[in-house]
């Protein structure tokens, strides 16, 4: 019997699941993202929102003006898959890419925001606790 051909293919294979696991590991983490956020962290998250004048690009829920239509809308974007089409949509992730998008991707339009760490770590838990199914 000729085996030949299950050898051949093997090389494939394994590319193909390191793809696999390369697009998977690159999504969020539905355990990191559904956790409800204090109402304390949500209720800094929002004023740090209003401050740094996010509302300014993007719409925000909770926030009533202004509503921007420069950059996407958060609405539900606990559900979305990559942040900014790219990376992975991880609380540390969003948080640094917050704080100055364009270090954490670079070409980003978003300009770094005048927000600490810790606020930064409060928006991206106001964002990962709407839910807007």
């Amino acid at each position: 019997m000729d085996m030949g051909h299950i050898y051949r293919r093997a090389p494939l294979a394994r590319a193909m699941a390191l793809m696999a696991c390369a697009c998977l590991s690159a999504c969020k983490d539905p355990v990191q993202t559904r956790r409800e956020p204090a109402a304390e962290t949500a209720a800094r998250g929002l004023i740090a929102i209003r401050d740094a004048g996010c509302g300014s690009c993007h719409e925000i829920p909770g926030l009533d003006w202004p509503k921007g239509r420069l950059a996407p809308s958060l609405n539900g974007f606990d559900d979305v898959g990559l942040i900014a089409g790219q990376l992975p949509n991880r609380p540390e992730v969003l948080a640094a890419f917050i704080r100055n998008a364009p270090l954490v991707k670079p070409g980003s339009t978003m300009p770094p925001m005048p927000v600490t760490r810790q606020e930064a770590r409060d928006i991206a838990s106001y964002l990962y606790g709407i839910d807007h199914d």
